[in-house]
């Protein structure tokens, strides 16, 4: 018997600045629905490398985000690899002493760290990420159904229907 890989979902953001919650949000009605206690979800405001700390020993991840693009229509749902987004020095982050993920990873491999190979990002197009709220834009708040099931359909892709 195969074994299976160790799986995390992680939901990032701030759960009191409005549609940067998003992840949160998705992260706890994941959990919900999950059955499969070979996945493991959890709900951070980290980014660089304190986000890469928490990634060490796990095979897969996939990381659940509030994300605003050029042109983006609030509320759309992307699923991408963390290879299909620019490398930002300082990403999601505040802190001028911090770096992105995808540098962050890099240099925790170099450091002997076991960090996955796979980072599957579920974004969803946000509106307000700055604004003091527990609230969600409507657009924001109806995505999440649709986030989850992003979320859910990449543990089935990964597991063989086991979501």
């Amino acid at each position: 018997m195969l074994a299976q890989a160790k799986t995390l979902v992680v939901g990032l953001g701030n759960p009191i600045l409005g549609d940067d919650g998003v992840g949160w949000r998705v992260a706890e009605e994941v959990a919900r629905q999950l059955a499969d206690p070979a996945v493991e979800v959890d709900r951070l405001a980290l980014g660089g490398l304190s986000l890469m700390e928490r990634l060490i020993g796990y095979d897969r991840v996939i990381i659940v985000d509030a994300i605003q693009t050029p042109g983006g229509i609030v509320g759309d749902v992307y699923q991408l690899d963390l290879r299909d987004l620019p490398d930002r020095s300082a990403g999601h982050t505040t802190a001028v002493h911090d770096t992105s993920l995808q540098t962050a990873l890099q240099l925790g491999r170099q450091m002997g760290a076991s960090l996955p190979d796979d980072v599957q990002i579920v974004g969803i197009e946000a509106d307000r990420v700055y604004e003091f709220s527990e609230a969600l834009t409507p657009a924001v708040a109806t995505a999440v159904p649709q986030a989850v099931q992003v979320v859910l359909d990449l543990l089935q892709l990964e597991y063989g229907g086991k979501g």
